[in-house]
């Protein structure tokens, strides 16, 4: 273990990167860019067939690259084999041999290398003493909870002392309350080894809880890099603003802007409240917060669907149910102005205008 524990991490860079599966196809990946700083954790998230565990695949080694290079620490690792790469991958199936032990799944990749048995059993021990798993080590997968296994999978991915890990879906498996448990436990194993971390997932909690660095990916390109806070607080286009969630979204005359929906102001159209016209459709108590469900009238049928996200105490002092017809309403601080996203050039944000007051008649601007 005392070697893992030296083992310096190591910074990753692609530079156009391209995964086309064949010729005059749309590619997978299409000439991204990206740099993730050395001993950091760096999330790609994004829907299914987005590009990031492609991604994460090539890095790895386990794709080919069609064009652009892979970079780690400046040294080009794009042809190399994956074992010579400095890399190691945890699958999204933890892939251990279920007719050996913990100590033995842990040390079967030094056995291939020909080290001695006594040595490459006291490696994984060591290891998986790290891990919290010392006690269970003679135990098979079989006998091993799903977070328990997913223990095992990290000491035997960093049983090849790697500068980088790559972990492909790590929770997805694994249920709600021990999925919380163990992205806790990974960031903990990340600190404490110092490595650079590359996860990929589609749960944008899970990547907010974790990240350093977020990577917002749609149709093989980058929406969006940035820290959960910038990339949640000030997402750069409509889709990372409606993928990321918590956003409502509405056109105005300065383009696309997005509002967060715990910064929504709700009145009753009854009480003579105004703001942008809109129809209660349903309410989900959550505990803290309450969740109310809303569809605008008179916009096309993308655009209907919004939220408002209120404090449990703000509405049992004022509850609402649905079929209400009310008015929304924000404060012109909240908003956030929407570029034109990853697949059109970059243009300069257009200007806030009057338009993005609080006022009845720049609100009603909203509504058409």
């Amino acid at each position: 273990m005392d070697a893992v524990a030296t083992v310096s991490s190591a910074a990753i860079e692609v530079v156009a990167l391209t995964k086309r599966y064949a010729a005059g196809t749309p590619a997978a990946v299409d000439r991204i860019d990206l740099r993730i700083a050395s001993g950091s954790y760096c999330c790609l998230l994004g829907p299914s067939g987005c590009g990031k565990s492609t991604t994460l695949r090539m890095i790895a080694g386990h794709e080919s690259v069609s064009a652009g290079d892979i970079l780690l620490d400046n040294r080009n690792i794009t042809d190399l084999p994956a074992a010579a790469r400095g890399t190691a991958m945890m699958f999204q199936s933890f892939a251990l041999f279920p007719h050996l032990s913990a100590v033995d799944n842990v040390a079967f990749s030094l056995k291939m290398k020909g080290v001695a048995r006594a040595e490459r059993r006291r490696r994984a021990t060591d290891l998986l003493e790290r891990v919290a798993m010392g006690h269970l080590a003679e135990r098979k997968p079989g006998e091993l909870s799903g977070g328990q296994q997913q223990r095992v999978a990290l000491a035997r991915a960093l049983i090849t002392e790697p500068r980088v890990l790559l972990l492909d879906e790590p929770l997805s498996a694994l249920d709600p309350f021990l999925r919380i448990q163990m992205r806790a436990e990974l960031r903990r194993w990340q600190k404490t080894l110092g490595l650079t971390f590359i996860h990929v997932t589609h749960s944008q909690e899970e990547a907010m809880a974790l990240a350093d660095t977020m990577v917002v990916m749609n149709h093989g390109l980058i929406e969006q890099v940035g820290s959960p806070h910038q990339v949640y607080n000030h997402p750069a286009s409509e889709f990372v603003a409606r993928f990321m969630g918590g956003h409502n979204v509405f056109d105005t005359p300065a383009g696309a802007v997005a509002v967060r929906n715990d910064h929504m102001r709700i009145a009753s159209e009854a009480e003579g409240g105004t703001g942008v016209p809109a129809r209660i459709t349903d309410v989900e108590y959550q505990g803290t917060y309450v969740l109310i469900g809303l569809e605008r009238e008179g916009v096309e049928k993308a655009r209907q669907a919004v939220s408002v996200l209120l404090g449990e105490t703000a509405f049992l002092a004022r509850p609402w149910t649905p079929g209400e017809r009310v008015h929304l309403s924000w404060a012109e601080a909240d908003v956030r102005v929407l570029g034109p996203g990853a697949q059109r050039p970059a243009a300069p944000a257009p200007a806030l205008t009057s338009a993005l007051r609080d006022d009845t008649a720049a609100i009603a601007a909203f509504s058409a």
